[in-house]
């Protein structure tokens, strides 16, 4: 092995050229590069540019490398950059929690529509608690929207209930038949965990059924069907739900079945049949104690005829001894 110094003297022996060579290869290299991230993201950093979104070619690069779509994260900031929402660069809406939020599963550019139509509403509604609701499964958009335009859900759902109506008895027995419409809004705070429209129907149905149930008669309800909406709102139904309950309608009210006089009708039936079975009971004791009875008359006459024959046996017996022929002459004698 040849020593450090002469190396070095070898080395100095080398042309001048091939280090400017090797200077030449590194910048081409560093050229390349830079040009093929030019072609390939120099649209969108000069759209990002342009919009003041303030994201570099190695950020989108990055991007790539993580499995983002640049595309989507750049629009995203865009959208909200120039609907004038999350621009703090520290809690906002920065190209670092959309990033996570996409890694995550989460779908960013509803997120981000969702944000904004809360803004324009003058809802309270930031990034972090958008993302919860679009990663918990819910729609975050469709959220928004409910809560600016509330929606009227039937009562009973006819999409998953065999039933057009709900029936309740009141407390003459009376039958009525209930659609009622639920106009609820969206609670964003309870959105996460709260019950959904199901819990709303079903307890909408039972507070109306409830309603009815307590009423004297059913004119009562037919006179005031807002009596069944007001007993219904103020029991507060909507508690722990993703929903605020803002109207119940009754849309329909039809008096159906008697159910009261039909029980009544079928409890008498009961009670005849139930007579009528304790009657046939008692009848065949009768029976049976007669059919006793005449057992019992012809046993005590076969005992009298057992004795009317023992008579003549006696009386025989009475001539072979003389006691029969002797009494006589001694009666004859008196």
């Amino acid at each position: 092995m040849l020593p450090p110094v002469t190396l070095l003297a070898q080395f100095d022996r080398l042309p001048d050229n091939v280090g400017l060579y090797a200077v030449g290869g590194v910048v081409a290299f560093f050229f390349l590069a830079f040009l093929i991230m030019v072609l390939t993201y120099g649209k969108l950093w000069f759209q990002a540019y342009m919009s003041n979104a303030r994201v570099s070619l190695l950020s989108l690069v990055g991007m790539s490398l993580r499995k983002v779509d640049a595309r989507v994260i750049l629009q995203a900031k865009i959208m909200a950059l120039q609907a004038g929402v999350g621009t703090d660069p520290q809690t906002g809406i920065t190209t670092r929690r959309l990033e996570a939020h996409y890694l995550a599963g989460g779908d960013v550019p509803r997120v981000i529509r969702a944000i904004i139509a809360a803004h324009r509403a003058d809802i309270d509604l930031d990034f972090d608690r958008a993302a919860a609701i679009d990663l918990a499964g819910r729609d975050v958009l469709d959220a928004v929207q409910t809560s600016v335009n509330p929606k009227v859900i039937d009562c009973p759902d006819p999409n998953s209930s065999r039933k057009s109506t709900l029936s309740a008895i009141a407390k003459n027995g009376v039958e009525l038949k209930v659609k009622a419409r639920v106009t609820v809004r969206t609670n964003l705070q309870q959105l996460i965990g709260g019950a959904t429209e199901e819990t709303i129907i079903a307890r909408v149905g039972e507070g109306i059924i409830t309603a009815i149930g307590s009423a004297e008669n059913h004119l009562r309800v037919l006179e005031n069907p807002d009596r069944i909406s007001k007993a219904v709102l103020e029991r507060g139904l909507d508690a722990n739900t993703a929903f605020q309950i803002v109207s119940i309608d009754i849309a329909d009210v039809d008096v159906g079945e008697n159910i009261g006089a039909r029980l009544q009708a079928d409890q008498a039936e009961a009670d005849t049949r139930v007579a009528r079975a304790k009657a046939e009971e008692r009848r065949a004791i009768a029976i049976a104690r007669e059919q006793e009875m005449k057992a019992a008359v012809q046993a005590n006459r076969a005992v009298v005829i057992q004795a009317e024959a023992q008579v003549p046996m006696a009386m025989a017996h009475a001539f072979r001894i003389g006691n029969l022929h002797g009494k006589a002459a001694d009666n004859g004698a008196v």
